[in-house]
């Protein structure tokens, strides 16, 4: 595990975001959190819930090569490519990393420890073996981009869906833990 430590919480946990500023994620008590390991359609659903809801982005390269920008280019490749016509992410992006592997990032290793599957899909790990470009290899690796973490705003790592289920399709379990809330 990266830096020695193993958290016991996940406010224990912290991350550095693109533009290289640490974040404890103590600051995300009392919220619903979700991580999903790249940047996509999440700025609605931060938007949705601006105050109650934590979206953060983990960019990722250990998936065919897809997020091989620098750190210094992710914003400027999701303003101008990829979804381009002006993105701007409301939710933050943190630092790319390894979600997988012998360098897996402590908030990925906490949240596979707490969490080993998909929820909606407990088997499939990769269709083809030539994607497996860390080691070891772990049943309860993070499959490909787009998996998403849901935390429950007591800190308790609520579910984890495939890269198949539609982040918007998380909705209903973001209000149930929303209803759990002390505001």
């Amino acid at each position: 595990m990266m830096g020695g430590k193993k958290c016991n919480t996940f406010y224990d946990l912290k991350a550095t975001t693109l533009e290289g500023d640490p974040v404890d994620f103590n600051v995300y008590r009392g919220r619903v959190v979700l991580i999903e390991n790249v940047a996509s359609e999440l700025n609605l659903l931060q938007s949705k819930y601006p105050h109650r809801l934590v979206v953060l982005g983990f960019p990722c390269n250990q998936f065919g090569y897809q997020e091989n920008c620098s750190n210094g280019e992710i914003l400027s490749s999701l303003q101008h490519v990829r979804p381009g016509g002006g993105f701007q992410p409301n939710f933050t992006i943190f630092e790319k990393c390894n979600v997988n592997g012998t360098n897996t990032h402590p908030v990925f290793a906490y949240l596979k420890d707490k969490l080993p599957y998909p929820d909606d899909d407990p088997n499939s790990l990769m269709q083809d073996p030539k994607f497996l470009v860390w080691s070891p290899i772990c049943r309860t690796d993070v499959s490909w981009n787009f998996e998403k973490f849901v935390i429950g705003p007591e800190g308790e790592p609520f579910k984890r869906y495939s890269k198949k289920f539609p982040t918007i399709d998380i909705e209903p379990d973001i209000q149930r833990l929303l209803r759990l809330t002390k505001t």
